[in-house]
C-alpha cells in the first residue's frame, strides 16, 4: 500500500489528465477549468455570490472576478444586486446550455475511467474524498 501522502499527487494526476483529455471540448466553449467549475457552481447554487464561488472552489477572489467577467462577456452569466454590495450570479439561457455540456463532458470522462478500472459510483473512496473536501470548503448558506 502506498503512503497516504501520495494521494494528493494521485489526485493531481487525475485532475491534469481530465483537463488534458477534455481541453478541446472546453476550448470550443471558450472555457478553462476554473471557468467551467464556476459555471457549474452557479448552476448548482441559485443566489450564489462571487465571494461564495471563490470560497466554494478555494480560488483567489481576483481570479474568480476575472473569470466571471469573461463569462459575462461570453453571455453565460449575468449579475444582479444582492444584499449590501454583493452581486448574485445567475446563468443565462446560453449559460444553462453550456452547464449541461460541461456536465456531460465531465460525466462521460469519469464513466470511462470507472469502466476501465472496474470501479463503481458507490466506491467508499468517493465518499471519503467528498468528506475531506467538505471539511475544507465553506458551506453555502
Amino acid at each position: 500500500m502506498k503512503n497516504i501522502g501520495y494521494l494528493a499527487q494521485d489526485i493531481s494526476i487525475l485532475h491534469r489528465q481530465y483537463y488534458k483529455d477534455t481541453r478541446e471540448q472546453f476550448d470550443a466553449l471558450k472555457l478553462n477549468p476554473t471557468a467551467a467549475c464556476i459555471l457549474l457552481s452557479v448552476g448548482d447554487y441559485p443566489e450564489i455570490t462571487q465571494n461564495h464561488v471563490a470560497r466554494l472552489l478555494v480560488v483567489d477572489k481576483g481570479l474568480a472576478t476575472r473569470e466571471i467577467k469573461k463569462m459575462e462577456s461570453l453571455g453565460y452569466l449575468n449579475k444582479h444586486d444582492g444584499t449590501g454590495k454583493s452581486k448574485i450570479l445567475e446563468l443565462t439561457n446560453v449559460g444553462s446550455d453550456v452547464v449541461d455540456q460541461i456536465q456531460d463532458i465531465r460525466k462521460q470522462w469519469w464513466e470511462k475511467r470507472f469502466a476501465d478500472t472496474g470501479l463503481t459510483e458507490d466506491s467508499p473512496l468517493i465518499a471519503s474524498i467528498e468528506r475531506v473536501v467538505d471539511s475544507i470548503v465553506d458551506p453555502i448558506e
